[in-house]
């Protein structure tokens, strides 16, 4: 099995305190908060994929509180994928329930314009280790496939802040800027929460479930 992510050494440099991290420590609040901001819109999501699971924690939270009938996680390094298919679990008998080792890139190359649609698309901390043409060929693929995306990436800031308030270096992480960031999504997503994107493929002004415009923005 050909490994197309990090190896063991990334995982034991950049996550040597998992019960501090942003996303594994407090995995079931961002889970409940996800919950909450499409609860009050009345948005059901009954399909999920994690585009890079890692160590699974945030993807198992999100499966726990959605309940899916159908969830798919795929994730490029062979080190963190066999060490999280051995916890992960579907969230009910009947949930569609299927893990791949996979990169965004495989995914990307084997859509098709009929492939499976997801409610929700999961991409945390991912796109900082894509280079510019990694991510342009993604996104518009993201776009058709999901209706909403819960992103987060570091940007060069906060890299910075890691380093001067953690003494903490991601030497993997490209370094790229908020403008670049909200530049490369604009043509497929646009922002309607913290972390929360729309799909620009799925929605009209005149028929999105997030009318609140001023909170609205990329678009």
């Amino acid at each position: 099995m050909k490994d197309h992510g990090f190896g063991e050494d990334y995982w034991k440099e950049n996550y040597s305190e998992p019960l501090e991290m942003d996303g594994i420590a407090n995995a079931d609040r961002h889970a409940q908060y996800i919950k909450s901001f499409f609860d009050v819109e009345y948005v059901d999501i009954n399909s999920i994929i994690d585009f890079g699971f890692g160590l699974g924690h945030l993807f198992d939270e999100v499966n726990k509180i959605f309940k899916p009938y159908k969830s798919y996680g795929l994730e490029p390094s062979l080190y963190a994928y066999e060490k999280a298919s051995k916890r992960l679990k579907p969230p009910t008998p009947t949930t569609k329930f299927k893990l791949k080792h996979q990169s965004i890139k495989e995914w990307v190359d084997k859509s098709k314009p009929k492939s499976a649609r997801y409610d929700l698309g999961i991409c945390t901390s991912v796109l900082q280790y894509l280079s510019e043409e990694e991510i342009n060929e993604a996104l518009p693929v993201m776009a058709k496939r999901v209706k909403y995306l819960y992103l987060s990436v570091p940007t060069d800031k906060e890299l910075d802040q890691q380093i001067n308030d953690l003494d903490f270096f991601d030497r993997f992480a490209l370094r790229r800027s908020q403008k670049t960031y909200l530049k490369l999504l604009k043509p497929h997503f646009t922002v309607i929460g913290n972390r929360v994107l729309e799909s620009k493929h799925f929605y009209s002004l005149a028929d999105t479930h997030f009318t609140d415009y001023l909170f609205r923005f990329n678009d």
